[in-house]
C-alpha cells in the first residue's frame, strides 16, 4: 500500500522568505524515495508555477504537480456544482487561472457565484458590487478563512477580515473551500491519488492543517516551526498523531506506515 503526504508550506518549509532549516533536505529525501507528496496551500493568489519558482529560490526543486492550492480546490468545487458556471471574482492570479481552466466564466453581472480570494487590487467599489450580487442571489464562496497575522506593516489585510466585511453587509455566511474545509482536504488527497488510510498531513497550525486532517481521518504531524506551540495543545479537543520541532526531525518510514 502506498503512502503519501500533504504538506503545508509557510511555517513548515519556509517562514516568510527564509527557508526553515533542513526543509530542503526533507523534500529531496521525499523525491529520492519516491514518496508521493503535494504542497497544500491556502494561498489562492499564486499559480502552481509561481509556487515552484518561489521554492526554487529557496533551494527546493519540485514540479507543478507537487502543488495544490485553495484556488484549485475552489475551481474544482465550482465546476462540480455548476459545470460551465459563472463567477464574479475578488482575487488574483492563481484563482483567476484555476477558475478559467475548470470552465468557469468570469463575469461582471448576474453571476451564480461571488468568489473571494487573497488580493490587493480589488477596491471597495468592487466589494460593494459583490455585496449587491450576493443580495440579489449569488452564492458566496471564500477560498479560505486565514486571519491576518496582526503585525504592523503587514501587506495583506487577511482574507478573514474581508470575508467578515461581506458577511456583515449581506447577512450571508460564506462557504469556505480551503483548509480545514473537507472540500480541499478531500480534493488534495484525490489530486495525489491516495486513499484516506494512505494520507498524512504535515502542518504548523492546529486550526487548519491538523484539524482538517483529523476531521478527514488522515494521520497528522504538527511541526513547531510555525504558528502552534506545545503550550497551546491542551486548548484543543483533538491532537496530532506526531509532534516534531521541524520537518528535519521526521524520519521515514513513519510508524503507522510500518503498521500497514
Amino acid at each position: 500500500m502506498k503512502q503519501g503526504l500533504l504538506i503545508d508550506m509557510d511555517g513548515v518549509i519556509y517562514s516568510g522568505e527564509a527557508l526553515i532549516s533542513g526543509a530542503d533536505k526533507f523534500i529531496k529525501n521525499l523525491i529520492d524515495e519516491a514518496i508521493p507528496f503535494a504542497f497544500m496551500t491556502n494561498n489562492s493568489q499564486r499559480t502552481p508555477l509561481e509556487v515552484v519558482r518561489k521554492l526554487k529560490g529557496l533551494g527546493i526543486k519540485v514540479e507543478e504537480s507537487h502543488v495544490y492550492t485553495s484556488a484549485m480546490a475552489t475551481a474544482k468545487f465550482l465546476s462540480d456544482q455548476s459545470p460551465k458556471g459563472t463567477a464574479y471574482v475578488l482575487g488574483e492570479g492563481g484563482l483567476l487561472s484555476s477558475l478559467h481552466d475548470h470552465g468557469i466564466t468570469l463575469v461582471n453581472t448576474d453571476p451564480e457565484f461571488v468568489v473571494l480570494g487573497e488580493g490587493r487590487n480589488f477596491t471597495l467599489e468592487m466589494v460593494q458590487r459583490a455585496v449587491d450580487m450576493i443580495l440579489a442571489g449569488a452564492k458566496f464562496i471564500t477560498t479560505n478563512r486565514d486571519p491576518s497575522p496582526k503585525k504592523p506593516g503587514w501587506n495583506n489585510l487577511g482574507i478573514a477580515a474581508t470575508t467578515a466585511m461581506i458577511e456583515e453587509a449581506t447577512g450571508r455566511k460564506a462557504f469556505v473551500t480551503g483548509k480545514p474545509s473537507p472540500v480541499m482536504m478531500r480534493s488534495a488527497r484525490k489530486f495525489l491519488g491516495l486513499e484516506t488510510s494512505e494520507t498524512t498531513v504535515i502542518g504548523d497550525t492546529m486550526e487548519t492543517d491538523i484539524q482538517g486532517g483529523v476531521q478527514m481521518g488522515y494521520k497528522t504531524i504538527l511541526v513547531l516551526s510555525g504558528i502552534s506551540s506545545k503550550d497551546t495543545l491542551g486548548h484543543y479537543a483533538f491532537k496530532p498523531d506526531m509532534i516534531a520541532s521541524s520537518v528535519d526531525e521526521i524520519k521515514f518510514p513513519l510508524t503507522w506506515w510500518e503498521e500497514k
